[in-house]
């Protein structure tokens, strides 16, 4: 038998006979009142497993304007990344008592804001959102006292808790680590300049070479699309504007991904022509030929976090905003091995 709420169950006519009450005293005791005689809630009790009634947990808190659902929107749910920090997040919402329901906003702010809408509607008891760009507008969330807790991806003009990587570092460790194992003209594909994260790593990335005593050259960076296409041609326009470059550092693990399939194709050994790190250990990286060089983020513990602070801002709205950075650890492999001429 489906699901129902408890009040329907009172008020049905199957139910009543069953249990020989009211309809008023079913409920009384399905609520957990104490102020029914301990024979009749006995009676409600056996007519509730004989018919297979359970409680619809959603339905009843809908009422009391508060459910045990999270809202979590992410920008892409084919990234491996993501795919691993919802876990964290989903095995944080069961510890304390909440399920998750997950939504892919692709990256398109359109998306997103209804994906915002529909967890408005709904009462959610909380949202996580990687924004889709800094633009992102969660007024509406704020405005209704929702607690939201953005991952990955912060929101400078919004007072609400964040947890993220530090990005600046992880990159700056990333390029430190080319330029430690000889490479020199090292080029960078970054994200769109409309996430902190791309920009953020584009500073680290920055960083290195600045305390190498290296040049900036803009012309050995490529703003890309956090996607395997977008690494991909970000690649191929470096081949083909003929930029001379030793290695690259690849942002994100599926602009990685595109940028090796490109110098794969148009035959470009790695290293022994072109280093290759990435930010984002891909769960495949050491499968690859070579080893893929990456940058490690603690993905299913960013989740973790996230749900920890939205618990805690849900049973204590008045506390000071909390912004959690976590730390990548470099994984180096044989594609950005140590130059040896």
């Amino acid at each position: 038998m489906p699901a129902t709420r408890w009040d329907e169950f009172a008020q049905n006519s199957r139910c009543r006979a069953a249990c020989g009450v009211s309809a008023a005293t079913v409920s009384r005791v399905l609520n957990g009142r104490s102020t029914v005689n301990p024979e009749l809630a006995a009676r409600v009790h056996a007519a509730v497993r004989e018919l297979g009634y359970r409680p619809n947990g959603v339905a009843r808190n809908l009422r009391r304007r508060q459910t045990t659902l999270w809202a979590v929107l992410i920008s892409d749910v084919g990234n491996p990344f993501f795919t691993s920090l919802v876990r964290g997040v989903e095995d944080g919402g069961r510890q304390f008592g909440y399920s998750v329901v997950l939504c892919n906003t692709d990256e398109n702010r359109a998306r997103e804001a209804e994906y915002i809408a529909v967890a408005l509607a709904d009462n959610m008891a909380g949202v996580i959102i990687s924004p889709a760009d800094d633009n992102t507008d969660i007024s509406a969330l704020v405005a209704a006292g929702t607690a939201v807790v953005t991952i990955d991806r912060e929101l400078a003009e919004t007072e609400v808790d964040a947890v993220m990587v530090d990005n600046e570092k992880g990159a700056e460790m990333a390029t430190g680590h080319l330029l430690e194992s000889g490479y020199r003209r090292i080029a960078c594909i970054t994200g769109p300049r409309r996430m902190s994260t791309a920009m953020q790593r584009l500073r680290g990335y920055q960083r290195a070479l600045r305390s190498a005593g290296l040049p900036q050259d803009r012309a050995l960076i490529r703003h890309a699309d956090f996607r395997e296409e977008g690494g991909y041609s970000a690649m191929a326009s470096l081949l083909d504007e003929g930029v001379e470059i030793d290695a690259i550092f690849a942002a994100n693990n599926l602009m990685t991904v595109g940028a090796v399939e490109c110098l794969t194709e148009r035959g470009v050994p790695i290293p022994d022509r072109v280093g290759v790190i990435g930010f984002d250990d891909i769960p495949w990286a050491r499968l690859f030929r070579p080893g893929l060089s990456t940058v490690r983020q603690p993905t299913y513990e960013l989740g973790r976090a996230a749900a920890q602070l939205l618990a805690d801002r849900i049973d204590n709205p008045a506390r000071p905003t909390a912004r959690l950075v976590l730390q990548t650890e470099l994984h180096p492999r044989e594609s950005s091995r140590t130059r040896t001429s």
